[in-house]
């Protein structure tokens, strides 16, 4: 149960008061006042009330009876109960809750839609929708405006006919845009379309939606952006996080977008297997980073009743979304779900009727490829080639094709199973081939000229019953706090070297037990350079150039190298690599294996917070050599302290041994509480590292 006491300012006094959830997990039955209204299931999309008769002038209490069991509505409802979806559902408000104050009669929703914008007849066409409760007694008249900043480009507007209580629909057209840019991955231009109702010529209301002009098609021959085929090159992502699972504030959510776009260079994301937070999305807006959405679901079909909220969820989710650029495409089918023609000829029309500017899919494998039925044949392809590397199967003739899912712990080498568990703790060599694997998966699908491109399981770790290691999966590039492991190498350097160089040894510098003879004759080495140089003490030991027979799908292949060493005793050897481009130095790393020299690494993704109670940072810290560059093998716990207006979330101390050499927790500043707040981290034998930051006032 949760319960807020709250007032409502004066100036609201004759408004409509509404009260929005953006998401709770699982079953929700909210009483203002000691009314209780209607119970909401379904864990990932916003629904809200109007609550106006139901307050008071004075003190007002809101109380939410959660329901967080398994319960019959997407993706729950399997009688296997919650070990038969491959992802946890923490239970609670996950998302955030507002009060909406507007007038008697509002603007309720606005679909701007961007049409022909390759052609110099390029428009927007804005549906809107205006709730009344009673016929207002003014004239009104609706006003649309598309906007550069301040500027105004564009301009429409109609008198509106309010003759009945309800909503009212109104289209507007907003034409002769000029030298509009586009939006697109390496340019994500974004204008404002600002839409007001009036009363007597004054405003009464105001909604603003940013949109992009951008045409994103899949077509049989690939996919084409702005009329320019390129490949998709992506990863899937989970939500959830370790402590809080779905409810992390904005700036951490918008992070992850940050990480997958200028980290991991994929100009595509799968949200799998729900709707994300509209956080991300607008991150994902800003940054070009194109978006699959999809209803909840994992493989499982219920009854009827089960079926109604999935197609209520497709209709919420394209209601929500269809105004963000970054989103591409509609899943529409229950992930990896059996082939149900009637469902998803139903969902299908769902998306179609509120939004027929983007195409439809859903996720298959070979098990539900029946008679299927949507405008892009999606597939996740976990299969090997007999050598035990990474097989994907050809497109389909005369259909669109992308490739959804990918590596993730399916055990190549056994040709079957999901057993391979990439823990940065775990087997060193089993870590080394998740990078090759992934090089392996988009390579084999780049070569297939017909298809899309390919979208890797997956980005980040994150909490799950199936395949796990207590309690969390580690299929991610990443682990759950968002750290890169080893097979995120082949990610990082999948990047124009004009905008920075890149050499990510795909193992670790270290001469222990679990690598006495170091990296070994193979040790992968990702680059965005022309040629490695590498030198053992300072001695030359090998050129080297990228693996282009064997990858010749990448833009950047790995290279290869013998870094076998015969090391004696109390010999701790240094490795350095030079990158190049031609005969110009790009960059140099270097790398000790000598771990009495090891530190610390301590940083926070952002110097500053705001005292809002919920806002957050990461404060990641690592294991590292003397050069900086990470190691796994630190065992004894991190010990942390703070002072100032913030809080720890997370394992204070936090064993380092668990989890590989690194960790994270989450600061959290205090609400109405600005001011410094120093965070120190220390370690039995690494030593000790504070970072500051601040906390502003909101």
């Amino acid at each position: 149960m949760y319960r807020r006491h709250f007032e409502l300012p004066k100036e609201l006094k004759n408004q409509r008061i509404f009260l929005h959830f953006d998401g709770v997990m699982v079953g929700a039955t909210p009483v203002v006042n000691g009314h209780a209204l209607p119970p909401h299931l379904g864990g990932y999309l916003p629904f809200e009330y109007e609550i106006t008769e139901w307050l008071e002038g004075g003190e007002n209490i809101l109380a939410v009876a959660i329901d967080s069991r398994w319960s019959n509505v997407p993706p729950e409802g399997s009688p296997r109960g919650p070990a038969s979806i491959d992802y946890l559902e923490p239970g609670g408000i996950v998302r955030p809750v507002s009060l909406m104050a507007v007038p008697q009669t509002f603007i309720s929703d606005v679909f701007a839609r961007p049409v022909e914008v390759l052609n110099a007849v390029r428009r927007v066409e804005v549906e809107c929708s205006i709730n009344s409760v009673a016929p207002p007694p003014r004239r009104m008249r609706i006003e649309a405006t598309l906007r550069d900043g301040e500027r105004v480009l564009s301009r429409d507007s109609c008198a509106v006919r309010v003759g009945q209580t309800g909503e009212t629909s109104v289209s507007l057209t907003l034409s002769n845009l000029g030298s509009i840019q586009l939006w697109d991955a390496d340019s994500p231009r974004l204008y404002e379309v600002v839409v007001t109702l009036q009363a007597n010529e004054r405003p009464v209301h105001i909604k603003r939606h940013r949109v992009g002009f951008r045409d994103a098609r899949f077509e049989v021959d690939g996919f084409f952006l702005n009329g320019k085929r390129i490949r998709i090159f992506g990863l899937d992502r989970h939500e959830l996080y370790p402590y809080v699972g779905f409810a992390m504030p904005e700036r951490v959510l918008r992070r992850d977008a940050e990480i997958l776009r200028h980290h991991f260079n994929c100009n595509f994301v799968r949200c799998s297997h729900y709707p994300q937070s509209e956080a991300f999305l607008e991150a994902c807006d800003e940054l070009g980073l194109m978006v699959w959405e999809e209803l909840p679901g994992w493989q499982y079909l219920g009854d009827q009743a089960w079926r109604d909220h999935a197609v209520r969820d497709v209709k919420q989710m394209v209601l929500r979304d269809r105004n963000h650029p970054s989103v591409v495409i509609w899943g529409v089918r229950i992930n990896e779900s059996p082939n149900d023609p009637a469902l998803y000829r139903s969902t299908r029309e769902a998306a179609k009727s509120l939004d027929d500017t983007r195409p439809t899919s859903g996720t298959m494998t070979r098990a539900s490829t029946k008679d299927w039925d949507q405008d892009v044949f999606a597939y996740d392809d976990y299969h090997a080639a007999p050598d035990g590397s990474v097989d994907i199967a050809p497109p389909l003739p005369g259909v669109p094709y992308l490739v959804t899912e990918a590596v993730g712990q399916f055990n190549y080498a056994a040709r079957k199973g999901f057993d391979s568990k990439y823990r940065r703790a775990g087997d060193v060599h089993l870590q080394e081939k998740q990078a090759i694997l992934h090089a392996q998966a988009h390579s084999r699908a780049a070569n297939y000229s017909r298809c899309a491109g390919l979208i890797a399981w997956c980005a980040f770790d994150y909490g799950s019953q199936m395949n796990s290691y207590e309690g969390v999966k580690c299929p991610g590039v990443a682990d759950i706090f968002r750290i890169p492991k080893l097979g995120a190498s082949f990610y990082l350097a999948q990047r124009d070297p004009q905008t920075g160089a890149v050499i990510e040894p795909d193992f670790y510098w270290d001469f222990g037990p679990r690598t006495p003879s170091g990296p070994g004759k193979n040790a992968a080495i990702f680059s965005n350079c022309e040629r490695l140089e590498v030198f053992l003490d300072g001695k030359h030991r090998a050129s080297v150039q990228a693996d282009r027979a064997n990858f010749s799908g990448l833009r950047h292949p790995p290279f290869f190298t013998d870094l076998e060493v015969d090391v004696r005793p109390g010999d701790f050897p240094e490795l350095r690599i030079d990158g190049y481009l031609g005969e110009t130095l790009l960059l140099s790393r270097s790398f000790s294996s000598d771990r009495t020299k090891d530190q610390i690494l301590l940083r926070a993704d952002d110097a500053k917070l705001v005292a809002d109670g919920a806002d957050a940072t990461r404060l990641v810290f690592q294991a590292a050599d003397r050069f900086g560059a990470p190691g796994p093998f630190a065992e004894e716990p991190v010990t942390l302290a703070i002072s100032g207006p913030g809080i720890i979330v997370g394992d204070n101390p936090f064993k380092l041994g668990d989890n590989g050499g690194g960790g994270a927790v989450w600061i959290k500043g205090l609400e109405g509480k600005s001011g410094r707040i120093k965070v120190s981290a220390s370690h039995p034998k690494l030593g000790r590292k504070s970072v500051e930051l601040e906390s502003v006032p909101l």
